[in-house]
């Protein structure tokens, strides 16, 4: 049996004799909780029941411009055709390069967290895909990270797209924030969040599908929300 911190334990007593929910109250209680030793994480888990979606697009993945951004630190490399290199080196990505920063990948070097092509190196890039798929680096445009204009992607990969993608059970886990955030700012990313992917998958994102929602900080309680009232 997993042992729990007595920390943790007076945090879940406290929220179960309180009986916390709706949205508001919820943000309010994580961030009055006691802080640890490092900045938390405020996190949204959901559970998709898959087995009631008709049809064979049962995928979540997409990439999702919060509005303020989900505070956490992003390495952002580009690769670029030569003439484009300049651009990139003032864009505020973390690595840069063409086709040296191909060779570098090729070998097994990644010094990024996330990494925008231009249109023209696609044909290129794609030989890597053996490397860079396995780990989620692979460019898309879905995702905004295949583009030409660098500055605009650069700036919206480090501060405000959020990508997801559900497991094979339908399992969804989502950073929305730091308990640092405003109360404010962590609601309406909750709220865009959730305004997004109604919109976009109708038919996955609904209220008879998602059946578990939970909002928690990384070292705090869990606590249950309500799809109809966000």
């Amino acid at each position: 049996m997993k042992k729990r911190s007595k920390r943790y334990k007076s945090l879940f007593e406290k929220s179960k004799m309180k009986k916390i929910s709706g949205l508001d109250s919820i943000i309010s209680e994580i961030k009055s909780n006691p802080s640890v030793k490092f900045v938390e994480s405020i996190d949204l888990s959901l559970k998709i029941n898959l087995k009631k979606i008709k049809g064979a697009d049962t995928s979540l993945r997409t990439a999702i411009e919060l509005p303020n951004g989900n505070g956490k630190k992003i390495r952002v490399g580009i690769v670029c055709d030569d003439n484009k290199l300049s651009e990139a080196k003032k864009s505020g990505a973390d690595v840069v390069g063409s086709d040296d920063l191909l060779k570098q990948i090729s070998s097994g070097v990644i010094k990024f967290d996330k990494l925008i092509c231009t249109s023209s190196m696609m044909p290129k890039i794609g030989k890597l895909g053996k490397i860079l798929g396995p780990k989620g680096l692979m460019p898309n445009p879905k995702l905004g990270t295949v583009s030409d204009d660098l500055k605009t992607s650069v700036d919206k990969v480090k501060n405000k797209l959020v990508e997801i993608k559900n497991d094979k059970d339908g399992n969804l886990g989502i950073s929305i924030g730091r308990k640092t955030f405003a109360a404010e700012k962590l609601k309406e990313n909750v709220k865009s969040l959730f305004e997004i992917l109604k919109k976009d998958k109708p038919n996955i994102f609904n209220s008879e599908n998602v059946k578990k929602i939970y909002l928690s900080s990384t070292m705090g309680t869990s606590f249950k929300l309500n799809f109809k009232e966000i």
